[in-house]
């Protein structure tokens, strides 16, 4: 009887879990070609989704396309800058970011990086944009007013998203291939400390809590890991699904979310500093790996699209990346149900 007593309790939790999120809306973006990072500026409702060469704007309150900033060969990025007018991009093809006037969506300038330029923090503070070079193991820091280089920074290991913390002084930047993750001083522009991220694997994504001094890694061995950045030691791990690259989390509600693209989006709860739940498995779509939440409406925007049944390998070699459908890119939206909101 305490078993069935057990089971009917841990089914009752599960289900109203699975409440927590629901599917909104799509916004349909088109075009030909893959994606990567996508971004939010919560205060003027606009999107920014890199796709291919180009970046999309998106207009979240009419949830349309609503411009485009072109020539951005192999554009990973986008960022904005809403105190200068400006925002930069990670042009992974041509190892430069763009420098765009954020009223015309027209490039201003463009600027040297590393090789292959892929994710990109603003360190509000110091007033600089930190582009980080995958194949450089580099980041270029960029001073935001006057567009000219101010350092750049070895890392010792490909780096892939970052977080920043203003009032700490601190970048933390994922190493993937070293499996660590990489802190860096942005007052002294140097890299202070390296963590390992065990039992974590290739971590991708990222998120921070600064209040509580937790950060979150989305790693390829379909696990999160949760940082203590005052000791850099894991505290604490929960599974996630497979093919992850993006990674959030919500002050407010102390959720985190590990968008993977098998076509799920787990969502996480920080219970405590030391404690890390799974609380939902989110549906989402194949190939829905990276993701934005918007802070004031605490909606997650997952992009995807259709794909071409994939040819068989050759014997002996890797599978290919499936192609995908023409014109079918478009942007997921989830959102809190009622019950979430209360």
């Amino acid at each position: 009887m305490l078993a069935i007593g057990c089971a009917v309790a841990c089914l009752s939790a599960t289900a109203i879990a699975e409440d927590l999120y629901k599917f909104l809306n799509e916004i349909p973006i088109a075009g030909e070609g893959g994606w990567d990072i996508l971004t939010i500026d919560s205060p003027a409702h606009r999107l920014y989704l890199s796709h291919v060469t180009k970046v999309v704007v998106v207009d979240l309150e009419k949830n349309a396309v609503v411009g485009e900033i072109e020539d951005t060969p192999g554009v990973h990025g986008f960022l904005v800058v809403p105190e200068v007018q400006r925002g930069f991009s990670s042009n992974g093809k041509e190892n430069k970011a763009n420098v765009v006037d954020l009223k015309t969506l027209r490039t201003i300038s463009k600027i040297d990086t590393g090789e292959s330029p892929d994710a990109l923090v603003y360190d509000s503070k110091h007033g600089e944009v930190y582009i980080f070079n995958h194949r450089g193991s580099s980041v270029t820091v960029i001073d935001a007013k006057t567009s000219k280089v101010a350092a750049t920074i070895s890392l010792g290991g490909g780096p892939e998203f970052a977080a920043v913390d203003p009032t700490a002084d601190r970048v933390y930047v994922n190493i993937e291939d070293k499996s660590e993750v990489a802190a860096i001083d942005t007052a002294k522009h140097e890299v202070v400390a390296h963590w390992p991220l065990a039992p974590g694997e290739e971590p991708s994504g990222i998120a921070l809590d600064a209040a509580h001094h937790r950060l979150f890694s989305t790693c390829h061995n379909k696990m999160m890991t949760m940082l203590d950045i005052q000791s850099g030691k894991v505290v604490g791990t929960a599974p996630i699904g497979s093919g992850v690259d993006g990674a959030a989390f919500d002050d407010s509600t102390q959720l985190a979310f590990a968008s993977c693209g098998e076509g799920v989006t787990t969502i996480l709860k920080e219970e405590t500093p030391e404690k890390l739940n799974v609380i939902q498995t989110l549906k989402t779509e194949r190939g829905a790996r990276t993701m934005a939440l918007d802070p004031k409406t605490h909606r997650i925007y997952l992009p995807t699209a259709q794909f071409e049944p994939a040819p068989s390998p050759s014997p002996g070699s890797s599978p290919a990346r499936p192609k995908i459908v023409p014109n079918t890119l478009k942007l997921l939206v989830y959102g809190p149900t009622e019950s979430a909101k209360h």
